[in-house]
């Protein structure tokens, strides 16, 4: 009760400059997920729980990311048959296409000064801009039913990701109960079903892909993982762990069909510039931007002092490859990871991607959470909780971050990772072969 209470006052109540506000609620939610988690709640009820808490959301408003108006800004120009990676925002109202009569202009200038990003190409890849246009094309004057249908989707993908998760956990030797740690997580609630982000999809199609891989249908496993890097493009972080685990005939099989779907997935989009408008996105994700970083604020700090200026032009990229390099050394330190073993050293390769990042929105952890189900290590569900503190600097329309509450966030997060692996709690490979299913063998 006290738990829907907390989740109602985020989705109604909650303004996002108010942080005091969103701190305690948020504090409350995590409180009770973790008591949940200790009792002796069962799966059943747990299942009820999970379910009740994101229907609480569904007609609401978010408000603590406007990341929603550029999503259905791109809607309404897929739902009017226009590419959204052609122009900027910015670009199409100030010299709209010769067939702009057939865009709904009223609506696009009502949501242009609502963007956080009208300078800046689309970022979000073809599954993401299909169930945009789908929502704006069913509600094309209507906010709240575009955000509705968003969210049933987001609901649906939730529900296969449960139904997933309590089929491969057993498999994988954890107690199906573990589910339970991803359904019922705060950040998976509010950040999916309340601020309506993607991430929710991502976890669904990676348990689709890891539930094929295990049925042993390598070509509909490559399908569901390229539905997922057409949703996000960080699942492509998987392949370097699939390079090793696979036979080199399955891989570059698996390659194949995985590269063909995802040609098919953006061929609707193709043009001359979708590749030069993503690569200048990606570029100044790079570049530009930073918030909610780790280890790059400690470079940039101690670059500022040394040279006496912002490095971000630099480090950006020079972090961008150590997580490279990182991804392939973590490949190669997991040998042939048994399958059921996959998803730990996933956890542990997208952390170091997010420890090297230069920005890590609180939105971007969902998956950690869920791949945390598979994993002894726990520390994915505390960072999770403590990203919260990333909201601080919304509390102005400056955007200040508190450099005591980051170091606090990963102070903590470092701590208890440290304190997991060095205190036995964490073991590596996690499972033996007698967790694996038939025909699996540890190595």
């Amino acid at each position: 009760m006290l738990t829907g209470a907390a989740y109602w006052g985020l989705a109604y109540a909650t303004p996002r400059p108010q942080f005091g506000q969103l701190l305690g609620l948020f504090a409350v939610a995590g409180a009770a997920y973790a008591w949940l988690l200790h009792t002796r709640l069962s799966l059943r009820w747990g299942l009820a729980a999970a379910l009740v808490f994101r229907l609480l959301w569904l007609p609401a408003t978010p408000a603590l990311s406007d990341d929603f108006y550029r999503f259905r800004w791109d809607g309404l120009l897929v739902s009017h048959g226009h590419n959204p990676f052609a122009k900027t925002p910015q670009q199409l109202l100030q010299a709209p296409p010769p067939d702009s009569a057939s865009l709904p202009l009223p609506e696009l200038r009502c949501l242009l000064p609502r963007l956080n990003s009208p300078m800046y190409f689309s970022v979000y890849p073809p599954v993401c801009q299909g169930l945009y246009g789908a929502a704006a094309k069913a509600f094309p004057c209507s906010q709240t039913g575009f955000l509705v249908v968003v969210r049933l989707v987001l609901l649906l993908a939730d529900a296969g990701a449960a139904a997933l998760l309590l089929w491969l956990l057993p498999l994988a030797g954890w107690p199906a109960r573990r589910a339970l740690a991803y359904l019922l997580h705060p950040l998976a609630v509010v950040e999916v079903m309340g601020n309506v982000h993607m991430e929710g999809v991502v976890v669904c199609f990676l348990l689709l892909a890891g539930a094929l891989l295990v049925r042993r249908k390598l070509r509909l496993a490559a399908g569901a993982l390229a539905l997922a890097v057409a949703t996000k493009l960080l699942p492509l972080l998987a392949l370097p762990l699939l390079a090793r685990r696979l036979r080199k005939t399955q891989f570059w099989q698996f390659i194949g069909v995985l590269a063909g779907s995802l040609a098919l997935l953006f061929l609707p989009f193709a043009s001359w510039t979708l590749l030069l408008h993503i690569g200048l996105s990606l570029d100044l994700y790079f570049q530009s931007f930073e918030f909610n970083a780790s280890v790059f604020y400690v470079l940039w700090a101690a670059g500022k002092w040394l040279v006496g200026y912002d490095l971000v032009g630099i480090l950006g990229p020079l972090l961008g490859l150590s997580a490279a390099g990182f991804t392939w050394w973590l490949a190669r330190r997991a040998g042939r990871p048994p399958l059921a073993t996959l998803p730990h050293w996933l956890l542990l390769t997208l952390s170091g991607y997010f420890a090297l990042a230069t920005i890590v929105h609180p939105w971007y952890l969902v998956p950690l959470v869920a791949l945390s189900c598979f994993s002894p290590l726990r520390y994915a569900r505390v960072w999770a909780v403590l990203a919260v503190l990333s909201y601080s600097a919304y509390r102005t329309p400056a955007y200040a971050e508190s450099g005591l509450l980051v170091t606090i966030e990963y102070g903590v997060v470092l701590a208890w990772a440290v304190a997991e692996y060095y205190l036995g709690q964490a073991k590596w490979p996690p499972l033996s072969a007698r967790h694996l299913p038939s025909g699996e063998h540890a190595k």
